[in-house]
Parts: structure tokens; C-alpha cells; sequence
């Protein structure tokens, strides 16, 4: 049985970031474990090579929902990385941090002192190198590579000039000074390679030597005796081990893993526990509650004009484009698709933008784990502040069976609703003179779905997840609150969670740069270091 000081369960997003920023202090040995394998494959590092790596099962979990009453009972596939890296390792790329409304949202509405932008804009900053230099809103020294979208392609051009003409705002960066309107979006590239949490973060933790690393180990409960978490019990090569933690165990498994495994471990809902015969050390209610999704719709365009990567999935041409990647780390392969978008108002009546885009320059569809292209562009419409609300819970006692989780997307009128506007935006948009040489017919839902109420049910038979579940662990000073404003779990000394499912709502855009912040902030509570000095250079929704 080995000792560490820290003991970090997860190598995603937080995890990595965590064994990072804990690794600094060389005194500490850290052990950080995974469920997944390395991230080897090279699928994983070629940026268009997600569409390939990110429905293998070897890197992912794989989950799906149980039926959705308002989809119809169908059931959502629900990606989560299981490799080095996490989510980051297989996910579409796109850096947004979320608006700064959403964080003073945080301090103010949920009663969470020090976590409003000012707070959190620091760890933005000191986080990431932005290929177009630091500022007052971004960084340029930062261990997270970031990037802003430069494939050329005329379809993003018109987006962008769409979007202005139909009045929905232009902006030159949405995480800086004017976080809305259509945009050229940022992903976490550096030097045309993906760089995920495992390349900005782990590699160079792995490098001091203090911190250790064990794959393929899935970690089967924390050990709790008095009142402390002390270690926890894995198995590795089909036998059970355990470590132990001298100072903290900090759980950073994700959004749907981490409530799972506090469940498993004896904290949760009390009578829950007690169906599945786990005696509950800590009765926490919400546990796996509140959880949180964007959910999100697909419309496709023809495309009128025809460009190389519509046809990028034949043979000869999927070829070419890895060819290139490897000897200039440009062109097709090196692009995220994903690279314009925006944050936009569906109505007049909201605060600040209640509806995301993200735009490709290609058809798709999927059909298993193939995907065929066609001579289309893409548009998702993201819903961001849902106000409907779903849980995760235990389908067993046994750590190996997946959870159950219900989202219960749409189950409140006011998501369906703003998802029936965010069609008539995109339409809008794809309207303007900006699209007229490119636009063809609209493939899907198709002309004929007109009225609110066609539309609202075309938006119940395809409503699926933006991958972004998170706020099942959720931070507040209230009892029922799973963690506290330092991420600290209430009723268990010396464990954490650290990662999307504190947020206490969900924030208005991709959870990747986020997550990554409040594993920053994190890292200083628990080594007790001072936080960043709060910073607010203004922004354009003030003026």
C-alpha cells in the first residue's frame, strides 16, 4: 500500500490541470489515477481525426440516457472521454470560458463569495497562451494552447457576415471584451495538434517526477473511516490495490462519474443508498441531482458551391489530408470543423445571450461509427440556461454497471420554447444576402416544417446533447449543497470534487475552459496558496 500526499481519481480536464498546479511543489508526491489507457493513438492529436476517435470505445465511456419523455422516450448518447486527458482528449476543440454574467451569477445569485468573473478571469489568463498574444481578457503565457480558427473556407466567411447583417452582432473574440454575437471561434490547438489537458498539463507533471501516473485502473470506492477520506481501493490487472493519502483524496471524474463514485463510496441520498445496500456514511441528498445539459439541434444546408472537404472522407482524400497534417500540420486535418459560431439572443426579453452556435463547413450524418459527408454546412443551436433539471443514480451496488441518468431535457416549456426561437435565428441567418451565392435547399428539418408548433415537435424527435453535463456536485453554502465554495465535500475531511458537476449552474457555453479554471482555483485552495488578484477590464455589455 503506497503513501501519497494528494491522490487525484481522473486525468481529465481537472484532473490533469490539478496534478499540475499540485505538482509544483516537487515536496509532493501525487498519485493520479485513470480509468482509460494513454492517449497514443493518433486519431486523438490530428484535429479532424476526432470524428473518427470520439465514438471508439476504447476512449469512451459510452453512456446513454435512460428514455427522455420529451424526446419521445428516446434515448441521448452520451459521450465522456475514458483516456488520458478526458473529455479534452476527444472532444471538438472549441475554447469558450462562458459569459462573465454567468460567474457574477454564481456569486451573487448562488451565494458563492469570490466567484464571480473578477475572481475567476485571473485563472482564464494565467491558464492558456493565446497564439494572438495576452491582454487584459486573455493570456499569452499560459500552459493551454489556444487558437483562433484560420482554415479558409467561404462558408465561414458568409456565417460571420450573416450574422451581422440579420442584426444578431459581430464580435472579434467572445471570450474577450464582447462575449456575444458571431465570431471566428478559439480551440485548443498548438502548432495544428490538438492539445488536450493531458498535453498542456499532465506531460509536464509527469516530467518533475513527484507525480505518479496508473491507467486502465478504475477506482471502486474512496476509504472513509472517522469521518475522513484516507485513500482509495482500484483495481488495476484484475486485482484490487489500494493507496492512501497523507492530505487529500480529490475526486475528478466528471460530471456523471464523480456522484456515481460518491454513491458507491457510502455519500449520497441515504435512502438511495440503502435500496442498493450501501451503508451511508454521509447522507448528502443532492448528490447527482441538478444535473445540467445544453441541449442542442442540428440544422443542415445544401451548399450551392462544392469545396474539398465535403469529399474529405473519401479514400484518396482522407489520405492527402493526413499526409499534409504530418508534414505541415495544416489544411483539413488540422481544422476542428467547428471553427465559427456564436452567442446570441433568441428574444429581446433575455439578460445576455441564451443561445450558442456552432458552425461547419460540411454535411454529415453517422451511421454507427461511420460517418459520411455531403456538400452541406452545418449549424448546432444550443440552448444554454436550461431550466430543466435531471439526476444520476446508482443502477447498482456493483462499481462496474454504468449509472442511470435522466436529463429530462425539454421537461420544463421555457427550453422547448427557446430552442423553437434559436430555429427561427439560424433561418434568419441563412437568409441574409451574405449566404446567397452559397445557400441551397435546407436539408434539415426542411422547408415544410414551418409553424411553432412543426417546429417544436421536429425539436422533440432530434434534441440531443451538446456534451456538456455537468452540476451534480453542485458548490453552495446551503446544507444540501454537495461541496462548499472551496470545493471541500461537506461531512468528509480531507476529500474534494473537482471538476463540472460543482458548478452550481451551468455556464453559458462549452465546459472545457471552465473546468479547467476552477482546477486551477482549486489547486490553490487545497495547497493554500493565496488566489489571484481579481481582475475586471470592463466589457462591452457594460457600456
Amino acid at each position: 500500500m503506497e503513501q501519497f500526499d494528494y491522490i487525484i481519481i481522473g486525468a481529465g480536464s481537472a484532473g490533469c490541470t490539478l496534478a499540475n498546479r499540485l505538482g509544483e511543489d516537487r515536496a509532493k508526491r501525487i498519485l493520479i489515477v485513470e480509468a482509460g489507457p494513454m492517449d497514443r493513438n493518433l486519431l486523438i492529436h490530428v484535429p479532424a481525426g476526432v470524428y473518427k476517435a470520439w465514438r471508439e470505445p476504447k476512449f469512451n465511456w459510452n453512456y446513454d440516457t435512460e428514455p427522455e419523455p420529451e424526446l419521445l422516450n428516446q434515448q441521448v448518447f452520451m459521450p465522456r472521454g475514458k483516456v488520458l486527458g478526458g473529455s479534452s482528449s476527444i472532444n471538438s476543440m472549441v475554447y469558450m470560458r462562458g459569459h462573465p454574467l454567468d460567474f457574477d451569477g454564481w456569486e451573487q445569485e448562488c451565494g458563492l463569495p469570490g466567484w464571480g468573473y473578477a475572481h475567476c478571469l485571473p485563472y482564464f489568463k494565467a491558464g492558456e497562451s493565446y497564439n494572438r498574444g495576452g491582454d487584459a481578457w486573455r493570456g499569452g503565457e499560459g500552459p493551454l494552447g489556444t487558437c483562433k480558427g484560420d482554415y479558409e473556407n467561404p462558408l465561414y466567411d458568409a456565417f460571420v457576415q450573416a450574422g451581422e447583417e440579420a442584426g444578431q452582432g459581430y464580435t472579434d473574440d467572445l471570450n474577450g471584451y464582447q462575449p456575444e454575437g458571431v465570431a471566428r471561434l478559439d480551440a485548443t490547438k498548438r502548432d495544428g495538434r490538438r492539445c488536450s489537458a493531458a498535453v498542456a498539463h499532465l506531460r509536464p507533471a509527469l516530467a518533475r517526477g513527484n507525480v505518479s501516473l496508473i491507467t486502465r485502473a478504475m477506482v471502486e470506492r474512496i476509504d472513509i473511516a472517522q469521518g475522513r477520506a484516507q485513500g482509495i481501493t482500484y483495481r488495476h490487472r484484475g486485482a484490487l490495490h489500494q493507496a492512501r493519502a497523507s492530505g487529500e483524496v480529490i475526486l475528478s471524474g466528471g460530471a456523471l462519474n464523480s456522484p456515481h463514485l460518491l454513491m458507491l463510496s457510502g455519500i449520497g441520498p441515504a435512502a438511495h443508498l440503502k435500496e442498493h445496500g450501501i451503508a451511508c456514511l454521509v447522507d448528502a441528498p443532492d448528490v447527482g441531482q441538478n444535473l445540467q445539459d445544453h441541449a442542442s439541434i442540428i440544422l443542415q444546408f445544401e451548399s450551392r458551391k462544392h469545396y474539398p472537404i465535403h469529399t474529405v472522407d473519401r479514400p484518396w482524400n482522407k489520405a492527402m489530408a493526413g499526409l499534409r497534417w504530418v508534414f505541415t500540420r495544416d489544411g483539413i486535418a488540422a481544422s476542428n470543423i467547428w471553427e465559427a459560431g456564436g452567442l446570441v439572443r433568441g428574444n429581446d426579453h433575455v439578460a445576455y445571450p441564451n443561445l450558442q452556435y456552432h458552425m461547419g463547413p460540411v454535411g454529415f450524418e453517422y451511421v454507427g461509427n461511420k460517418i459520411t459527408l455531403s456538400q452541406a454546412f452545418a449549424i448546432h443551436v444550443d440552448q444554454l440556461r436550461p431550466r430543466s433539471r435531471g439526476e444520476l443514480r446508482l443502477r447498482s451496488a456493483n462499481p462496474g454497471d454504468k449509472p442511470l441518468m435522466q436529463f429530462n431535457y425539454l421537461s420544463d416549456p421555457h427550453d422547448l420554447k427557446e430552442l423553437v426561437e434559436g430555429v427561427h435565428k439560424c433561418r434568419d441567418l441563412v437568409a441574409q444576402g451574405a449566404f446567397d451565392a452559397l445557400r441551397g435547399a435546407e436539408m434539415i428539418p426542411g422547408p415544410h416544417v414551418k409553424s411553432d408548433e412543426e417546429i417544436a415537435q421536429w425539436v422533440r424527435g432530434v434534441t440531443t446533447t451538446d456534451f456538456h453535463p455537468s452540476c451534480t456536485c453542485r458548490m453552495g453554502p446551503d446544507d444540501r449543497a454537495v461541496v462548499d465554495g472551496e470545493c471541500r465535500v461537506k461531512g468528509v475531511e480531507g476529500l474534494r470534487v473537482v471538476d463540472a458537476s460543482v458548478m452550481p449552474r451551468i455556464t453559458s457555453a462549452n465546459l472545457n475552459a471552465p473546468t479547467q479554471m476552477i482546477a486551477a482555483r482549486a489547486a490553490d485552495f487545497i495547497a493554500g496558496r493565496p488566489q489571484r488578484a481579481p481582475e475586471y477590464p470592463g466589457f462591452a455589455f457594460e457600456a
